[in-house]
């Protein structure tokens, strides 16, 4: 997947989450985290499998110069991996961000 299309994906959702695996059956327990925090605030989101494309799987760290999968974005912003994410679910700004962003969440 080239940075064309690894921009278009970002585009075209409101959250995307280059991932291992799938958001049914994620591959790696960092991605399963991701997975889990947005599945517990409600928040809608397209997976994308990394393992799928090896290229993929290199072009996304160079295309957001951040070298571990998962990878979590925002209305277009990287907002970060595993570890950012799960801090900001449990300090409640993950929340936030997305109701700041005005993204719908089940919460």
């Amino acid at each position: 997947m080239t940075t064309e299309k690894i921009q278009s994906e970002i585009d075209a959702n409101d959250v995307v989450l280059f991932m291992k695996g799938s958001p049914v059956f994620p591959q790696c327990g960092f991605s399963a985290a991701v997975v889990q925090a947005l599945s517990q605030l409600g928040v809608p989101f397209k997976g994308i499998d990394v393992l799928e494309d090896d290229a993929l799987r290199e072009d996304i760290k160079a295309f957001s110069n951040w070298p571990t999968i998962p990878q979590l974005y925002v209305k277009g912003e990287f907002v970060g991996g595993c570890d950012i994410v799960r801090e900001m679910f449990e300090s409640g700004e993950l929340g936030e961000m997305f109701t700041a962003k005005g993204i719908e969440t089940g919460t």
